[in-house]
């Protein structure tokens, strides 16, 4: 078992930034206090730091969004194929990012939805070594809810295909071809 990180004391709680002016602050991401984070890993250890991230891709200027983005990434899709425990749990707030007009990595959100989608390392790992299968911690139940979660959300796929942004629009049309839409 990994050892949690003590990065982000399980007594901290995780500070929202103020929304910019005159945008909304009707998020989803509200719900990231019904998550317990301290129970879920992620590639560091504890997933405390995920809603910081989060909000800090919905709320960060370009260079903050982008570079929680980054963290976040490394956390739930390393090397954009190795998902982790907390990727299930991440995903539905991933796709309420993709869809908010003020996040700036919204195409960078949509391809790592389309690499969480595509992830097969454990699955691959366990049929070459079955005895993974039979691990307290099992990966591949992990990545297959991964999947699922992307999978669950592709009715928002339309939306986002039609954006007026290419890099969004072409993202979006690749994540559709993957998931099969």
């Amino acid at each position: 078992m990994r050892s949690a990180s003590t990065e982000h004391p399980s007594s901290e709680r995780p500070q929202r930034p103020d929304a910019p002016t005159g945008v909304p602050r009707t998020t989803p991401l509200t719900a990231l206090d019904r998550v317990p984070w301290d129970d879920i890993q992620d590639s560091t250890g504890s997933a405390a730091a995920i809603p910081v991230l989060l909000n800090g891709i919905a709320w960060g200027d370009a260079e903050t969004a982008r570079s929680a983005f980054e963290d976040l990434r490394k956390r739930i899709c390393q090397f954009g194929f190795v998902v982790e425990q907390a990727t299930a749990v991440t995903v539905p707030f991933l796709w309420e990012l993709a869809k908010l007009p003020q996040v700036t990595v919204r195409a960078q959100i949509i391809e790592l939805l389309k690499a969480i989608a595509d992830a097969r390392q454990w699955e691959s790992t366990a049929a070459v070594y079955p005895k993974l299968l039979n691990h307290r911690e099992n990966p591949v139940v992990w990545e297959r809810a991964a999947r699922q979660a992307v999978r669950a959300r592709r009715d928002d796929l339309g939306r986002l295909m039609s954006d007026e942004d290419g890099d969004i629009a072409r993202a979006t049309t690749e994540l559709a071809r993957s998931l099969g839409a």
